[in-house]
């Protein structure tokens, strides 16, 4: 396998991983927590994943073909709740962006990486650009399981080695699906 292909593979590896964490810790808090503020100029769980959301649908849609931000996205409205922003809604909105993305990088090949595609005007190669989305929602995953691990309080249950396990994971490397 050529390196082209084999960062192909680890990018849809390292994009489901951080969907699956963000998943796992999203279902450890309510309706309430989902939407919650933890000061008013904070965004919330479902403020995140919507705003997520909205950027890989500007982003992964016609990928190679037209720029990445979309004259019909309105990024300002994803960091506002509306009347229809349920949970159900939003974890639609984040369910199509996924498979946005995922097909996406899926029908990638190794001599796509090398071509020119543009982000807000701003050309990239393929490969810069998948790298930005990735640090991107790497950015915002962290925010989410930050703000889950915060309302679920005692309740939480680690996506990675608990404090104080280490030792233990280093014992069993089989524990820790998300350990770093």
């Amino acid at each position: 396998m050529q390196i082209g292909a084999e960062y192909l593979d680890d990018a849809m590896r390292q994009l489901q991983k951080y969907r699956a964490m963000a998943e796992a810790a999203v279902a450890q808090v309510n309706d309430e927590q989902f939407f919650a503020l933890i000061d008013p100029e904070a965004n919330s769980i479902a403020l995140v994943m919507k705003h997520m959301a909205g950027n890989m649908r500007s982003r992964w849609r016609e990928f190679l073909t037209s720029d990445g931000e979309k004259p019909d996205r309105n990024r300002d409205s994803e960091f506002e709740r509306r009347g229809g922003d349920s949970r159900q809604h939003i974890m639609a909105l984040w369910l199509d962006g996924w498979e946005l993305v995922l097909s996406a990088v899926a029908s990638l090949s190794e001599s796509d990486l090398k071509r020119i595609v543009t982000i807000r005007g701003e050309d990239h190669m393929v490969i810069e650009a998948i790298d930005r989305q990735m640090t991107h929602y790497a950015y915002h995953v962290g925010q989410i399981v930050l703000l889950a691990k915060h309302f679920a309080g005692p309740r939480w249950k680690s996506l990675s080695i608990p404090k104080g396990k280490s030792r233990e994971f280093e014992v069993n490397k089989g524990g820790g699906r998300y350990a770093t």
